[in-house]
């Protein structure tokens, strides 16, 4: 959108000789503005040079681009919002449409809108010149179209806009010959309280016009992107049949819906000869959203996933896109070049993945699209290389690195744009894409002026290129930002269209034909050195410590995989996340890297502390030999092996743990391990047991325990044998002899003398036998002889048989 001009066109001089009064108002108010066309004439006069060459006579008053206001929305504005055809030819009618916007506090009087067809640029800077420009240049931006190239408005209110659409035919254009020319649309009028009317506002374009086909074309090869950011993690949950991906986010399923920047990628670049470059990472995760899947909430929760559809007709329509293209897979996860080459380097087996990514790369671009794709092409960041780019982007098999014209620079003498393909030594082709052109789709394209800008300049460049060399034919190279916007998207696509429908001096060719094409013997072929790659660039890379954090976890994984049964289940998720943490999405956004890799460190972690040592209480042995038992637990899906579990013991007693003892674990269940041990003495001492890896890596925490050895000496256990024995022998004869004479008397009960009489009837006779037994038995076989009783148990003479009072 162009800005006022205030410079004074060529009727005020006449009008001075009129109004001498009024003159001196209007030099007032010109003044500050003609102080600056005399600072600064030599900075217009190279503005426009081609511009002066091709009309000499015209009338040239030299005005220096107008300086913007501290308020710029308080000016008089035209923008361009359509020009069709973009590229005419003969019988064509050429239609602009547009609107303009006075936003000064100030009424325009008298306005008009009208077509100013200007000189031919003959150079692809004059086009850059032409466009950078922003005051009305009386001569350069060309004399007014009458008819229907030019709409009256009247007045335009302070803060009215006007739409307007302006026509003419091609052939009533003053384009003399193939080339490309400027085309303005300008705003006249007159302010309220000045006398003469003046150009108040002015924009342009360019239009090229070539009529007839060239005696050679140029060939191009535009890259169509079909890259997005890091979406899976690591993680992995339990399906009816298989294991689920867990997503970081859905933004991936918002991308491929209806209307999302990749659906509108693909809808856009089935129609285009465009070569597909494609980052395998993305296809993964799509074809992972074809089934059940899971993704993180905000709040840390996991949710099933609902873009299954989406995925299944987005894969469908690639498909179907990409049948007759070409398709370039890079590195899976799109690794960052530049940053493996700065920091990565630093880091033993950092390069090892690129090979690993490229493989897999072209593995998942053959089994999801069912098509053979290529992956001898690199593509660092923005194409800035150095030495150690190009030495690490063909590490990986790649024998082409996608350059750009604004790192490996031409000649000062080279006046052309050469082909883009150029050999740079080791038997490496640096693809050198047009900066002009890579870079002319960015930025916001959601207003129409813009996108309308960006597809004019597009197909001049093009045209002008081919202009340079008329009876040479080149190829060139243009490689767009990698993650295009839904409106970038759709300018790249017009400009596309239009150039493949009328570009009669372009034709469309693969990268793969781009890289075979005749190198230019003028063109630059020296990869410049490492101190010229740029800052900006270098202070957005993975730092050095990235690398190091995907090492540990690499190493990590590989320990993990010697012990499973099934190490494919684990290996394919972690692999792939470990490559996604290399990537060039992570560029300028270190902390969400950091939290990547942290995520997938962590859930290793996780799964590697399912397999480990239950705590063990401390223990006895008794006996120089024993056993002691250690129980390993597996908490993962599957089974693990290739353990072995080592203990290790003080040397207080001496005592012998034997050897390893192999580790053989059920998914989901406990295994104890039975070490046997001996000891050369008694007592405590203690024990640790730790898990090994076949290779000999320790395997989690160790465990420490307490053990007690006590010694049972062979006679001290014959002597405590020997005493079982024989309670065990006095035990029988006792039960047995109990039954032989039953009742056991009361040996509390007092004895009864014969020659007493009992003191109660009917008890005596009962104790006094007893009482004789008892005594019979106690005299060793003679208490049957009465005479022989003496003391308490003597009979009285007088046999009365009564008991002695006590």
């Amino acid at each position: 959108m162009a800005e006022a001009a205030q410079t004074p066109g060529t009727p005020i001089a006449p009008a001075l000789r009129r109004w001498p009064g009024r003159c001196v108002a209007v030099l007032a108010a010109s003044l500050p503005l003609l102080a600056g066309v005399v600072v600064q004439p030599h900075a217009q006069a190279a503005a426009a040079p081609s511009a002066l060459s091709a009309a000499p006579s015209a009338p040239f008053v030299q005005a220096a681009p107008a300086t913007p206001t501290a308020d710029e929305s308080r000016t008089v504005s035209v923008s361009i919002t359509g020009l069709t055809p973009s590229a005419p030819g003969k019988g064509d009618t050429v239609t602009v449409s547009g609107r303009v916007s006075n936003r000064t506090p100030s009424d325009i009087v008298e306005a008009k809108v009208a077509l100013r067809p200007g000189a031919r640029l003959t150079t692809r800077s004059a086009i850059d010149r032409a466009d950078s420009r922003t005051a009305y240049v009386p001569g350069v931006d060309g004399e007014e179209i009458g008819r229907k190239g030019t709409v009256k408005i009247g007045d335009l209110p302070s803060g009215a806009g006007f739409s307007f659409t302006l026509s003419v035919p091609a052939d009533k254009l003053p384009f003399d010959e193939p080339g490309v020319y400027q085309l303005g649309v300008s705003l006249s009028g007159r302010m309220a309280g000045e006398a003469y009317g003046r150009v108040l506002g002015i924009e342009r374009t360019v239009l090229p016009w070539q009529p007839s086909a060239p005696e050679q074309t140029t060939q191009l090869t535009f890259l169509w992107p079909l890259i997005s950011s890091t979406h899976v993690t690591a993680r992995t949950e339990s399906g009816d049949q298989r294991r689920m991906p867990v997503f970081e986010d859905d933004d991936l399923e918002a991308e491929i819906a209806p209307g999302g920047r990749l659906q509108q990628m693909v809808a856009l670049g089935r129609k285009l000869p465009v070569t597909w470059v494609v980052d395998p990472d993305l296809l993964a995760s799509v074809e992972a959203m074809t089934n059940n899947y899971k993704v993180l909430t905000e709040d840390g929760r996991e949710v099933a996933g609902k873009g299954q559809a989406n995925a299944r007709r987005w894969l469908h329509e690639l498909r179907q896109a990409v049948e007759d293209g070409e398709v370039v897979a890079l590195p899976f996860g799109d690794p960052d070049l530049a940053s493996l080459a700065h920091r990565g380097k630093k880091v033993s087996g950092a390069l090892s993945h690129l090979g690993p990514a490229t493989e897999l790369g072209r593995m998942t671009v053959e089994t999801t699209l069912l098509t053979e794709p290529s992956t001898d092409f690199a593509w660092p960041v923005e194409g800035a290389v150095d030495p150690s780019i190009v030495s690490v982007a063909t590490s990986a098999g790649a024998h082409n690195v996608i350059a750009r014209s604004d790192s490996m620079r031409e000649p000062d003498s080279l006046n052309h744009t050469p082909t883009a393909a150029r050999p740079i030594g080791g038997g490496t082709t640096a693809i050198v894409a047009d900066a002009r052109l890579s870079k002319l789709f960015q930025g916001d394209m959601t207003r129409a002026d813009d996108s309308t800008e960006a597809v004019q300049r597009f197909l001049a460049h093009t045209q002008s290129i081919t202009a340079q060399q008329p009876g040479r034919q080149r190829s060139i190279v243009v490689a767009p930002q990698r993650m295009p916007t839904v409106s970038q998207a759709q300018a790249m696509a017009g400009a596309l269209d239009t150039l493949q429908l009328d570009g009669r001096w372009a034709e469309f060719v693969s990268l793969s034909e781009a890289a075979e094409a005749d190198p230019d013997p003028q063109a630059g072929r020296k990869v410049p050195g490492q101190g010229s790659y740029p800052a900006s660039l270098r202070k957005r890379e993975l730092r050095t410590e990235a690398f190091e954090e995907i090492r540990t976890i690499r190493n990590t994984l590989d320990d993990f995989k010697s012990i499973l049964s099934e190490p494919a289940r684990v290996e394919t998720p972690f692999s792939s996340a470990l490559h996604r943490s290399m990537s060039v999405s992570w560029r300028g956004d270190r902390e969400a890297a950091a939290e990547y890799r942290d995520s997938v460190g962590g859930y290793l972690e996780e799964l590697t502390d399912g397999v480990r040592l239950i705590e063990k209480s401390d223990m006895k042995l008794s006996g120089r030999s024993a056993t002691i038992p250690v129980t390993v637990q597996n908490k993962l899906l599957q089974d693990v092996e290739n353990l072995e579990l080592r203990l290790v013991s003080g040397r207080r007693i001496g005592l012998d743990v034997g050897e390893a003892q192999p580790v053989t674990v059920e998914g989901g269940h406990s295994q104890s391990v039975k070490v046997p041990t001996t000891a050369k003495a008694n007592g405590r001492t203690w024990v640790e047991a730790r898990l090994y890896t076949e290779d000999g890596e320790p395997w989690g925490e160790a465990m420490r325990f307490q053990v007690e050895v006590t010694e049972i000496t062979s006679a001290v256990m014959l002597v405590i044998s020997g005493g079982v024995l024989l309670v065990v022998l006095a035990g029988v004869r006792m039960y047995t002899q109990r039954k032989r004479i039953g009742e056991r008397p009361d040996p509390d009960a007092p004895l009864v003398r014969r020659s007493e009489e009992p003191e109660e009837h009917g008890d005596s006779e009962g104790p006094a036998e007893s009482g004789r037994s008892s005594a019979g038995e106690a005299g060793d076989g003679q208490a049957g002889d009465p005479a022989e009783n003496t003391g308490a148990g003597r009979r009285d003479p007088s046999g009365a048989g009564e008991k002695v009072k006590r």
